[in-house]
């Protein structure tokens, strides 16, 4: 049922947690008949206290189960209740239906046909890396292409997001050995196999890992074996796989990843600290670029909607446009190192604040640190790039 067993359940069933300590998933669920199946040449038999079955037993069981479902889903509220459980939330209407458009009306500056083409590619590679200079707001891209994809704005179950850095390891995304609860080490499932279960238990829907700064770890140590099942034409049943850790229950089952799982990573390539990704990660993943964005859409959204003054947003845009035309010439640089759009577009309405002032305080405490780095060997040269910046302001 949507919602509940009734009181009889309740009171007369134990739970899967009774017969499984700390159950990966279904700990609150209901055991109606346990069985012990062994096999006995070539068959399949069934056991509960040593006593095998009969079929006609066995039939009688299912029986009995689907005549409580049944007698509880009649029962049903025809209204919603007020409290859905947190795994069912998916399953309701109370998220609005999310497309391409809320996109660009939340605030991308890249027009239908762009996003279009981004969307198609990540339905058909399944992998999909957006990449470019810091401020080109690929997180906040990212995000929102994942509810464009399930088509529904919504941030939980269906949607998750962890961040690669350099201490991150297979064991934390995939599976391996942790501290639990009980101060012992346990073989736990990562991020990326919760994503996987969470899949294969609902085909029907999308699901989507977000991972920020995929360069920043190792990813060809991060995902292991799993490199290979990610790629599109693996997604199946056909080609599982045995991880190198058991499950939780001790067990080497053959894993693989499906096909309504999808993964959009963000790479930032200017960042000299971070290390080159492998040919072989790359061949599985399409590769987006996005670029600053300091286009007409870009000046309407915060004039129209931000409040900017017009005559700050025309300035901004002649000026970062004359810096980055510079940093994107510089041997030294190039245009990875190019100075995004989204320093440039405020947090929230600038209707009560002076226009001049914030871009001031912008370039300032945000751009000028920027340049420093880029130019840590010449900082005359950062130092004449900020003084151009706020001449003329």
């Amino acid at each position: 049922p949507k919602y509940t067993w009734d009181k009889n359940i309740h009171e007369t069933k134990t739970r899967i947690s009774h017969f499984i300590e700390k159950p990966k998933r279904y700990g609150n669920s209901y055991v109606h008949k346990y069985y012990e199946p062994k096999i006995e040449n070539d068959e399949v038999l069934f056991y509960r206290d040593n006593e095998k079955l009969s079929e006609d037993k066995l039939l009688q069981e299912l029986i009995e189960i689907l005549e409580y479902f049944n007698t509880c889903y009649k029962n049903e509220p025809e209204s919603e209740q007020s409290v859905v459980p947190e795994e069912d939330r998916f399953a309701s209407n109370e998220f609005e239906s999310y497309k391409l458009q809320n996109i660009i009306e939340e605030g991308s500056f890249l027009d239908f046909e762009k996003l279009s083409l981004i969307m198609r590619r990540l339905k058909e590679k399944k992998n999909l890396i957006l990449q470019g200079p810091p401020g080109t707001g690929k997180t906040w891209l990212a995000k929102r292409l994942g509810m464009a994809l399930i088509e529904k704005q919504m941030k939980e179950s269906q949607i998750s997001s962890v961040q690669f850095h350099p201490n991150l390891s297979y064991e934390d995304f995939v599976r391996g050995w942790r501290p639990g609860s009980n101060e012992k080490l346990m073989l736990q499932e990562g991020i990326f196999m919760e994503m996987v279960d969470r899949a294969l238990i609902n085909p029907d829907e999308k699901y989507v890992l977000v991972i920020e700064e995929i360069n920043r770890g190792n990813p060809a140590q991060i995902f292991g074996e799993l490199l290979t099942l990610i790629e599109a034409s693996k997604r199946n049943l056909k080609e599982a796989i045995k991880l190198c850790y058991p499950n939780s229950e001790g067990l080497h089952k053959p894993v693989y990843v499906p096909s309504n799982l999808y993964i959009i990573g963000t790479m930032n390539v200017a960042d000299r600290s971070l290390a080159l990704v492998d040919m072989a990660f790359r061949r599985r993943f399409a590769f987006i670029n996005l670029e600053p964005n300091l286009n007409k859409t870009w000046k309407d959204y915060v004039v129209n909607k931000l409040h900017m003054d017009s005559s700050v947003a025309n300035y901004i845009q002649s000026e970062i446009v004359n810096l980055n035309s510079q940093i994107a010439s510089d041997s030294r640089l190039g245009k990875d190192f190019q100075v995004g759009h989204s320093f440039f577009t405020p947090n929230e309405s600038l209707k009560t604040k002076d226009s001049k002032k914030w871009f001031r305080e912008v370039v300032e405490s945000e751009i000028e640190p920027l340049l420093q780095e880029y130019w840590f060997d010449s900082l005359e040269e950062a130092d004449k790039a900020i003084e151009k910046l706020l001449a003329n302001l």
